[in-house]
């Protein structure tokens, strides 16, 4: 076991090293952020001075090297337009993304996997037609047009929920944190409704899937002859051979809405890091647009590596082998 571990550690930073050349190559070939950060009008010596500074008067390759040297220290610059350090730029918008994040797949995950699995176990029920029904609306409406929807219905017409921003804070270990304080849920709602549609949706599918296929085993057979009741073997048997597939798609769900929550942030302008790095875009901002990339890279190989050990420990059988 400690060999495989060592061994997926190994080629994370494989992988990571990749990322790291493909990312500083590609954002370093998009335009030129001095054009952003001084003036058209500015005489020629101050806008040599400020490329100097900045190092981009250096070679392509030897600032790739210093990117490394300071990405091996934890230090990703200072953002051109903020003027403060990328990591705590991005900190102060990462507690906001990850609170609707966390409230997104954390909801669809506990409402869509017993969906799934009422759908599986009566297929031809018509609450289960229902529920797949709705599956199928959350994969074919766009995020960006379900969230104006929603600010239309319940922040315009009804006036019950706020249409963006996020609302009232609290200071909680040095971080400021919305779900503490009920106007700070109150404007978490919508956007978190937003984001979990879609993977409530996928998760139905999943746990339809896998519940139907589960139930036509010997498995299921044998446990019905055994005396137990229905309820026990969607929860001890069913629940848990469906495991490994829900939680593959939940950990890589989770990276890729907490990596691209952008159209969401942008449309309730919700101030996390997918708004910021739109913002970066627009400006130019390198520092910020590369530590974001090989941020959100680190945050899936290590979702992946998770989702690795917590095979191993639902399935005896892939523990037996790897301690083999």
């Amino acid at each position: 076991m400690l060999a495989y571990v060592i061994q997926r550690l190994l080629q994370a930073a494989v992988v990571m090293l990749a990322i790291s050349a493909l990312v500083f190559i590609g954002v370093y070939a998009v335009g030129n952020p001095i054009d952003v950060m001084i003036a058209p009008d500015v005489t020629q010596e101050i806008r040599l001075a400020t490329i100097r500074a900045y190092g981009f008067d250096q070679p392509l390759w030897k600032q790739y090297a210093i990117f490394l040297q300071r990405l091996a220290s934890g230090d990703f610059g200072r953002s051109f337009v903020y003027n403060m350090p990328v990591l705590s730029l991005i900190g102060s918008r990462l507690p906001a993304t990850l609170e609707i994040t966390l409230a997104a797949v954390i909801g669809a995950t506990l409402i869509g996997v017993p969906l799934g699995m009422v759908a599986g176990y009566a297929p031809h029920a018509k609450v289960s037609k229902v529920i797949m029904a709705v599956s199928v609306l959350g994969f074919s409406v766009p995020t960006f047009w379900i969230g104006l929807l929603l600010i239309f219905t319940f922040a315009v017409q009804l006036g019950v929920l706020p249409a963006g921003s996020r609302g009232e804070t609290v200071l909680f270990m040095g971080i400021e944190w919305s779900f503490f304080t009920a106007n700070g849920l109150k404007h978490m709602l919508l956007p978190s409704l937003n984001l979990a549609l879609f993977k409530m949706a996928l998760m139905i599918r999943l746990a339809r899937a896998g519940t139907r296929e589960v139930m036509l085993t010997d498995l299921v057979r044998f446990a019905r002859a055994a005396g137990e009741s229905e309820w026990t073997i969607l929860r001890r048997h069913v629940l848990r051979l469906i495991a490994i597939p829900l939680v593959t798609v939940f950990g890589l769900e989770f990276g890729s809405t907490m990596a691209f929550a952008v159209v969401t942030e942008t449309i309730f302008s919700w101030p996390g890091v997918g708004k910021l790095i739109i913002d970066s875009i627009s400006s130019l901002d390198r520092p910020v647009m590369v530590a974001y990339l090989m941020l959100v890279s680190l945050l899936f190989i290590t979702i992946n590596f998770a989702v690795d050990i917590a095979y191993v420990a639902l399935d005896p059988r892939l523990r037996a082998r790897k301690t083999t």
